[in-house]
């Protein structure tokens, strides 16, 4: 029987393998009280029935509790910075660049750094967009966007990348939408792939408790090709770095240590 929050994640993460706990669990909570509010249930119980018998609630579920924030070059003046770091490191390797962008949302980062690439002719790049969100992947993949989500892109950029299918509906371009291969994938519970030169997630481990922060810290730089770079969000500064073999490079820049 699901009477309460502890007990509700306990049960998610045997049903579904998402673990509820590595989030701040206050926060969380709160989230899942207000959720089941709306959705006219008294408690915790009823909304785990609900999960177990309708497909869209269990879709809605893993939607709201996935935090979905995201712009083109959010943060632009930080973007900036990455960009001359990306250039300069493809200038010294002529071999293919990896790059996973994690925990993508919409697609809005991993699509950032493909225009990035094409505007400074970057070639034998592949991006890797992960998300555990099928739902914003499905949007990602689709690469169409409102005039408002596109509101932070250069007007160069918008011109060169998009092209405008409908009033306020914009198209990514297929020659930027051939360089981002979209997968579905949980930072907490699945293995992750390596070698990879940089990796870039940005404003998603503020919502983990620090246990669960540094192991994901940990596998990003075992995922890490040597030297590679791992670039997180403004609201994200990683303590002692060294712990987990990483560098501070830059502000919210980090490189693997060898």
């Amino acid at each position: 029987m699901v009477e309460n929050f502890e007990q509700f994640s306990t049960w998610v993460e045997t049903t579904y393998g998402l673990r509820l706990t590595a989030y701040k669990e206050r926060q969380m909570e709160r989230r899942l009280l207000t959720l089941i509010e709306k959705l006219g249930l008294n408690n915790f119980a009823q909304y785990s029935q609900l999960l177990q018998t309708n497909t869209q609630a269990r879709e809605n579920f893993f939607q709201y509790v996935t935090i979905n924030v995201t712009d083109f070059y959010r943060n632009p003046e930080i973007f900036e910075v990455f960009e001359k770091y990306l250039v300069a490191y493809k200038a010294k390797h002529s071999t293919a660049l990896r790059i996973w962008s994690a925990a993508c949302s919409i697609g809005s980062e991993p699509y950032t750094l493909a225009m990035m690439a094409a505007k400074h002719q970057l070639t034998n790049v592949s991006i890797t967009a992960t998300d555990l969100d099928k739902a914003v992947l499905a949007t990602a993949q689709a690469g169409q966007y409102s005039a408002v989500e596109v509101r932070n892109v250069p007007s160069a950029d918008l011109a060169n990348y998009f092209d405008l299918i409908a009033p306020n509906k914009y198209q990514i371009i297929p020659k930027i939408q051939q360089l981002v291969t979209f997968k579905r994938h949980d930072l907490l519970g699945d293995p992750y792939e390596h070698n990879y030169h940089f990796i870039v997630c940005r404003n998603v481990t503020i919502y983990f408790k620090p246990d669960a922060r540094d192991e994901v810290y940990q596998k990003f730089s075992d995922a890490l090709a040597p030297n590679g770079i791992l670039f997180t969000g403004a609201t994200e500064t990683i303590n002692f770095p060294e712990k987990f073999n990483l560098k501070k490079i830059d502000n919210f820049i980090y490189q693997k240590v060898n």
